[in-house]
């Protein structure tokens, strides 16, 4: 017996039923599910970097030292997010990389006077205010009972759904091939190849559909001739990111003003993204852990322009995939967080994963992406919606989440600052939600014992039979 006991505990270590985020895996279990989390969220952490960087004029060796840059901070921002330490840290299995939110306000302040060196000193201040308010911020964890994060998680799902569907058209849409057939045939086979495996194969391996549908169709575009690997020779086989590799940072108070916006936007998001990983993982979370996570948060915030990078946020398409895999241990994230540092250290090495087809990404992120939605929409049952408002708050929440993504332009004649803030579906909506919630359900003065008409429509639903 004890010889058996042994030997289970080399690929599982038993943990509290009530933190299943602890659980252990073996460690080639952990790298093998940490490497999905990667490829998940490669193409959004170079982005920011190579659109910044072009918009301040840098070269391809300066861009390049960005994307490094990006990845290291990444990967160290993950580790401390998911092993944390005091005060520092949700402990949750939760990806950190470089924010897309901040694009457009460090392009503007990017291509002013300042240049790339007013980013990074925006940044610093801005994430160190940012610290500072994090107490505060994380009291307002009890305004997201389940009608709040039920409508935020959904909302962050359907404004990951156009990313996938841009991936899977090619990525670029200046190119010649935008929205081509072999493109989005390409994603297709990818997500059939996804749904294969999820339908006809169990155990371990169906929990890596995703990696597996992203690797067969990246050897699937190399036989077609849609992969290009041939820049992979080009990058360094070593670098350590420099610290103000760019010069010191220098402090404009208009930037600082700009870049404080995108940090309230930032801490918005990431604490939309604890709540749904908590929902997800079955684990509890309160005002300390979402504090704890917003340090962490606003710390790799600060410490990134030192290295040469941008804001971190955590990631909301790796909730989608903890939510796929069924895969709840923070191990196997800070296994992933390991992977993306040493690739920010081996810049050969991220520049092979850098070579997968957007395609293929595209056709995984439909089954992603979709899956946070569908999480929001399992949340969002478990919400009583009878003689009250709650119908009224998901509504509209979801409405004003999808503005941004139906109509892009629509806030473009707003001061800046609006349109900075509600620019983001997923921040959008969590505001939108949390002040109705607060109207509707927390300030009960004034409540008409009859609801309002639009919650009077019946639910639609089936026979127990059908």
């Amino acid at each position: 017996m004890k010889l058996t006991k042994r030997v289970s505990t080399k690929t599982h270590t038993p943990h509290d039923p009530a933190r299943p985020e602890d659980e252990r895996l073996s460690i080639g279990r952990s790298y093998v599910y940490g490497l999905q989390h990667i490829l998940t969220m490669y193409g959004g952490v170079i982005a920011p970097p190579l659109i910044v960087g072009g918009a301040a004029g840098l070269t391809g060796t300066e861009i390049a030292l960005l994307v490094s840059a990006a990845l290291f901070v990444s990967g160290a921002a993950t580790l401390l997010q998911t092993l944390g330490v005091p005060y520092f840290g949700a402990k949750l299995p939760l990806v950190q990389g470089i924010s897309f939110a901040s694009v457009s306000t460090m392009v503007a302040i990017a291509s002013g006077p300042g240049g790339l060196n007013s980013v990074f000193g925006a940044i610093i201040a801005a994430g160190a205010i940012g610290i500072l308010i994090t107490p505060f911020f994380s009291k307002i964890v009890r305004f997201f009972p389940p009608v709040v994060t039920g409508t935020i998680i959904t909302v962050i799902g359907i404004s990951l759904l156009p990313v996938a569907v841009r991936w899977a058209m090619g990525g670029d849409q200046q190119a010649t091939d935008w929205g081509s057939m072999s493109n989005i045939g390409l994603a297709a086979f990818s997500l059939v190849v996804v749904l294969l495996v999820s339908r006809l194969v169990q155990g371990t391996l169906s929990r890596l559909s995703i990696l597996i549908g992203i690797i067969v169709g990246t050897v699937f575009a190399v036989l077609v001739g849609k992969a290009d690997f041939s820049g992979v020779s080009d990058g360094a086989i070593f670098s350590f990111p420099e610290p103000f590799a760019f010069g010191a940072p220098t402090f404009q108070v208009a930037a600082i003003m700009s870049m404080v916006v995108v940090i309230l936007v930032i801490m918005t998001e990431t604490t939309a993204d604890i709540l749904a990983v908590g929902e997800i993982v079955g684990t509890d979370v309160d005002a300390r852990r979402v504090g704890d996570g917003l340090r962490a948060d606003m710390v790799a915030t600060t410490i990134a322009p030192v290295f040469g990078t941008f804001p971190a946020s955590a990631f909301a398409q790796n909730v989608g995939l903890v939510a796929v895999t069924g895969i709840k241990s923070r191990y196997v994230v800070a296994a992933g967080g390991s992977v993306l540092l040493f690739l920010g250290l081996f810049p050969v090495l991220g520049l092979v994963v850098a070579s997968v087809p957007l395609p293929v990404l595209g056709g995984a992120g439909i089954v992603l992406f979709g899956s946070v939605a569908a999480s929001g929409i399992r949340t969002l049952s478990k919400v009583e919606f009878d003689g009250n408002l709650n119908l009224v708050i998901v509504a509209v929440a979801i409405g004003f989440g999808v503005i941004p993504i139906a109509v892009p332009g629509f806030y473009a004649a707003f001061p800046d600052w609006v349109h900075v803030v509600l620019d983001s579906g997923i921040s959008a909506a969590s505001i939108v939600a949390v002040v109705l919630n607060i109207l509707f359900n927390v300030v009960t003065r004034g409540q008409k014992p009859s609801p309002s008409v639009v919650t009077a429509a019946p639910p639609v639903a089936t026979r127990h039979h059908q």
